[in-house]
């Protein structure tokens, strides 16, 4: 955390979550796979290794595929079933999204994953799928009766720069009873706009570099980190 603001990273692997963990400010990792796909559902090998060796709060993702968020019943099942092991084994949240085929909000799934989340007392987080719903205000409306705890979301647009508006938009109409989190292309370059603007107590970033073994893969990378981390404690902005 720096001042009143909550760090959450990014990560595609268990490599990158020791990346983000050797840095104090960051107070939450999201585990994944395949960050360069979007980010899928990571090992559950690697949430262990992550919990063992992190003192930092860990939440997995649960996204079998990429391409997009409408998925079949087997797909779900899948998802619901990774979300069990993970939070058998110790994960702090699970983040997920599912749509329907009009891109409003999947209830009963959506339902279904948030009941089963807090079963266990842990965070129950829709990710970026949100953005491609038709009516983001109710789409976080339904998220809210719902009962889920945080919204992934670059405002509906490719990046956080794009989607101030709507971030602003989303975070007045919540009034608190959901956490807003801005994520998507947050970077030195735009999160003092973020914070100067007071849309957000928490931000996400994966920090991504891109690294090559036979072929391009991403990766959390601590400078791009320390930078941004960096702005934050200066208030300067670099633009």
């Amino acid at each position: 955390m720096i001042g009143n603001i909550r760090i959450e990273i990014c990560a595609g692997s268990y490599e990158d979550v020791c990346t983000a963990s050797a840095f104090a400010e960051v107070d939450r990792i999201e585990l994944n796979s395949a960050l360069e796909l979007g980010g899928l559902t990571p090992s559950l090998s690697a949430l262990k290794e992550a919990k063992k060796s992190s003192s930092k709060s860990i939440i997995c993702m649960t996204r079998p595929r990429p391409a997009g968020f409408r998925y079949t019943e087997r797909e779900k099942d899948i998802m619901y079933k990774d979300a069990v092991l993970f939070l058998e084994n110790g994960a702090d949240g699970i983040v997920f999204g599912s749509l329907q085929d009009d891109l409003t909000i999947d209830i009963p799934f959506a339902e279904k994953m948030i009941s089963l989340i807090h079963s266990y007392q842990k965070e129950a987080v829709f990710h970026k799928a949100f953005d491609l719903t038709p009516d983001p205000l109710q789409a976080m409306e339904t998220l809210i009766d719902l009962g889920a705890d945080r919204i992934l979301t670059s405002g509906g647009k490719e990046n956080v720069t794009e989607g101030l508006s709507v971030i602003r938009r989303l975070n007045e109409q919540s009034a608190g009873r959901i956490m807003i989190l801005p994520g998507g292309g947050v970077s030195e370059k735009n999160v003092h706009d973020l914070i100067s603007e007071g849309l957000c107590s928490e931000i996400h970033m994966s920090a991504k570099e891109t690294r090559s073994d036979c072929e391009n893969y991403f990766a959390v990378s601590a400078e791009r980190i320390r930078t941004v981390l960096n702005t934050l404690k200066t208030g300067t902005d670099p633009k």
